[in-house]
């Protein structure tokens, strides 16, 4: 290997409201992630500007558009961009319909997003399948997703 570099590894996430003000002056960058990638806290990441660093955020740390990451040795304030992601949008049409398909959608233990309109899935295997057996009315569509809530007890 080559020389080790040392990489700065960011350890919090601010909003712009918090960003220390000698963070102002630095360049600006973004990085793109999936919904996945966002409740990682710990790991490797590279800015689309091709900058490399690490995250050691706090245990249930969930990355959302617009968090500032510092990276002060690199002077850049790197803001996360959410990738719009596969899912499948569900639009129910009485309350009676809202909590029964969220049941079964959180009854499998599939992450949700919850707009105005609709309940919104992961494009992901098995999900297709439990929106028809339960005869829900869905259309796919590439939107970001960020679920209502991250599933609690799924540490590693």
């Amino acid at each position: 290997g080559g020389p080790t570099t040392q990489m700065t590894i960011v350890e919090r996430v601010y909003r712009d409201e918090d960003l220390p003000p000698s963070a102002r002056t630095y360049a600006a960058d973004t990085v793109t992630l999936g919904w996945e990638e966002r409740t990682h806290v710990h790991g490797r990441r590279q800015t689309d500007g091709g900058v490399a660093f690490g995250t050691s955020l706090p245990r249930g740390t969930v990355l959302r558009a617009g968090d500032l990451l510092v990276l002060d040795a690199e002077r850049v304030v790197v803001s996360i961009v959410e990738r719009a992601e596969r899912v499948f949008v569900v639009e129910p049409k009485t309350p009676r319909e809202w909590s029964l398909f969220a049941y079964h959608i959180g009854n499998r233990h599939q992450p949700l997003m919850i707009i105005d309109s609709a309940l919104v899935c992961p494009d992901v295997p098995g999900v297709e399948q439990l929106l028809q057996q339960h005869r829900m009315p869905y259309a796919r569509a590439t939107m970001p997703f960020t679920p209502a809530a991250t599933v609690a007890g799924h540490q590693h």
